[in-house]
């Protein structure tokens, strides 16, 4: 009987030290790595285009953090890239031989090249802005950067615009860099977005 009765105590202190095991495991704190990369997912819940968000900024969680400003300033550096990627590959298309592309259709890249060009330089400047985003000016500053931001995505957009539709212009080239376009403007797109939630801060 005693024998039973010592099993017994073993059993419960057995389950007690389970249930308490489970207690502590459902208080720990989230990770911090976890954290920030659910603030970006959450933030990114407010662009157009939030899967390209979080896949373009999760890289830079241990920077972002749970920083607003760290988190816009990685989607306009993400952008800028973006629009420089989709220049070159306009240039390269342009300067290579064969690329399928009548003397129109070279116009119209050029034309496209130089209002990537414009979006560049825009997406620059607001970078530049993200580094002053202190004191009094404030809001001011978030304004200029919504113009800069604005500006860029116009452009980008009026360069996917005019690319050629006709048939002297060969399906591949065109796909490229429509490819390269389309993902600029949702970059672009996206970090507007979270430009404007700087308003608040």
């Amino acid at each position: 009987m005693a024998f039973r009765s010592g099993s017994l105590m073993a059993l419960i202190l057995l389950v007690a030290l389970a249930v308490s095991a489970g207690t502590c495991s459902a208080a720990r704190p989230e990770p911090s790595g976890a954290k920030n990369l659910n603030f970006i997912r959450s933030s990114c819940g407010a662009t157009q285009y939030p899967s390209l968000c979080f896949s373009s900024l999760s890289a830079y969680a241990s920077t972002i953090q749970r920083s607003p400003v760290q988190l816009a300033q990685a989607a306009l550096s993400v952008s800028l890239t973006g629009a420089r990627t989709s220049a070159a590959t306009i240039t390269k298309l342009l300067k290579g031989s064969g690329a399928g592309v009548g003397a129109r259709e070279a116009e119209a890249m050029n034309d496209c090249l130089e209002n990537m060009g414009d979006s560049v330089e825009e997406l620059r400047d607001s970078l530049k802005e993200m580094g002053h985003l202190k004191g009094k000016d404030l809001r001011l500053r978030v304004n200029d950067m919504q113009t800069w931001v604005s500006s860029a995505l116009t452009d980008e957009n009026t360069c996917m615009e005019g690319l050629p539709t006709t048939a002297s212009m060969k399906v591949g080239v065109r796909g490229t860099i429509r490819g390269e376009i389309v993902k600029a403007v949702q970059l672009t797109s996206n970090a507007l977005s979270l430009i404007n939630g700087l308003s608040g801060v």
